[in-house]
């Protein structure tokens, strides 16, 4: 048995190259995506034989099996019927000429036996129209079933094709490493996506053991993760903090106006919210705003809005507070757009997440808020964190840069710029103190919680 290899745009025209080079017997050995398309390797018996003439197909073909129980050629495509959607419907088209010329002959025989009558009676007449539709029903019944079968043998095809690239990719999978395997199954479990964890695998050097392969990978993560340095405090201008309800956006404006007013004292600061939902939202706002000592401003509508940041155009910085809504709450669309309508100012959008949250949710919030431009983000609640590799690969995955980390209630001390370094090594202490220990006992997590 010979091999011979096989490239095409697509499936299709690589089949055709096998079966007009090496005849329908050809054994189907393996196919793959390539970069210019798809390459088959077929195997077969002995060399094909030039054909002087073309042989006409028979009508009921034998479908051969090779060796091995591997399909041929002829199984996968058909040698039976037209190649092509163009030769089916030329085909069909002849059978209803033909139809028609026999019952255009039969009307034509009638008419030369029928007697002469002043009256035709018309009975004779319908007789022939229904023979003719019942011809032409079975014709078009006869092109329909080979369109269905061609539509079923493409579909069976695929489901092959689909099933072996699965294998071949579980094949890959399988062929790592036994400390790959374990270092994969590691990130997972501490939260990263199994798409970013298996690309982070596939860099860890050969000739590491264990723990060295492990912190080469952290390092990896940390050199992804993406950091602002301080950018909201060391530049002016407006700056709106956006995201879901309870992620901490008011107490996080609170930390940076009170840095931002020590820095540069508080008449350079002031505070705007347009919370019109939240019951008392202007008032701790408020609060706020008069222990620092710098104003605060409340807008409606987006009118409102452009006419404050107007006003306030002289201060080196603005922060706005915006309502918490749910990424699937419709009113989020119209705070959004409450951003548009204010021209002349170029506001800063920033994204407050918990770093608590659950991977799934956190990807629809990133989504959510896609519509706007944002900056970066903010990271809070690490203090009520007891994983934090799920906010993290949402963030590399999303190309997010994160800006500032909040890891409790006090004002201004409980807030951080954010280091990529101390992040990672966080994510890993939280997995090595809860998640490791979790898949076993909850005993850890309760008696934190009881604390």
């Amino acid at each position: 048995m010979k091999i011979r290899r096989f490239f095409g745009k697509d499936m299709r025209e690589a089949l055709s190259q096998v079966k007009n080079e090496l005849g329908s017997d050809a054994v189907i050995m393996s196919n793959r995506k390539v970069a210019d398309g798809i390459e088959l390797v077929a195997a077969y018996d002995k060399e094909p034989v030039a054909k002087l003439s073309v042989p006409p197909k028979p009508k009921a073909p034998v479908a051969k099996q090779s060796e091995g129980g591997l399909p041929t050629l002829s199984e996968i495509i058909g040698d039976d019927g037209p190649d092509t959607l163009r030769a089916l419907l030329e085909k069909q088209a002849e059978q209803k000429a033909a139809v028609a010329q026999r019952v255009e002959a039969a009307n034509a025989e009638a008419e030369k036996r029928a007697p002469a009558k002043p009256a035709p009676e018309v009975a004779p007449a319908k007789q022939e129209t229904q023979v003719f539709d019942a011809e032409n029903e079975e014709a078009e019944l006869s092109g329909g079933g080979s369109l269905a079968d061609i539509r079923a043998e493409i579909a069976s095809l695929r489901n092959v094709l689909q099933f072996q690239l699965a294998d071949m990719q579980q094949q890959q999978h399988s062929r790592l490493k036994p400390q790959q395997r374990y270092l994969l199954q590691q990130l997972c479990d501490m939260g990263i996506s199994q798409t970013l964890a298996a690309q982070l695998v596939t860099y860890t050097p050969a000739d590491c053991n264990e723990r060295e392969a492990w912190l080469y990978l952290l390092k990896l993560l940390s050199n992804r993760l993406t950091t602002n340095n301080d950018d909201i405090l060391t530049q002016q201008g407006v700056v709106a903090l956006v995201g879901p309800t309870g992620t901490g956006k008011t107490t996080t404006i609170a930390k940076l106006a009170a840095r931002y007013a020590q820095k540069y004292g508080a008449d350079q600061v002031a505070l705007i919210t347009i919370d019109t939902y939240r019951i008392a939202a202007y008032e701790q706002l408020a609060t706020y705003g008069k222990i620092i000592g710098c104003p605060v401003r409340k807008a409606q509508s987006g009118e409102q809005l452009a006419d404050l940041l107007f006003q306030l155009r002289n201060k080196r910085l603005v922060l706005i507070d915006t309502a918490g809504f749910s990424q699937r709450d419709s009113r989020l669309i119209s705070q959004l757009a409450t951003f548009g309508q204010v021209s002349g100012q170029q506001v800063k959008n920033y994204l407050v997440v918990q770093g608590n949250t659950q991977q799934a949710t956190l990807k629809h919030i990133i989504n959510a808020y896609k519509s706007i431009d944002l900056q970066g983000c903010i990271i809070t609640k690490l203090d009520e964190c007891y994983s934090l590799g799920e906010v993290v690969s949402n963030v590399i995955e999303a190309q997010l840069p994160v800006s500032y980390v909040a890891d409790g209630q006090q004002v201004p001390e409980d807030i951080h710029v954010a280091n990529a370094k101390s992040i990672i090594s966080l994510a890993a202490k939280l997995y090595k103190k809860y998640g490791l220990n979790h898949t076993n006992s909850s005993s850890d997590v309760n008696t934190a919680q009881a604390v």
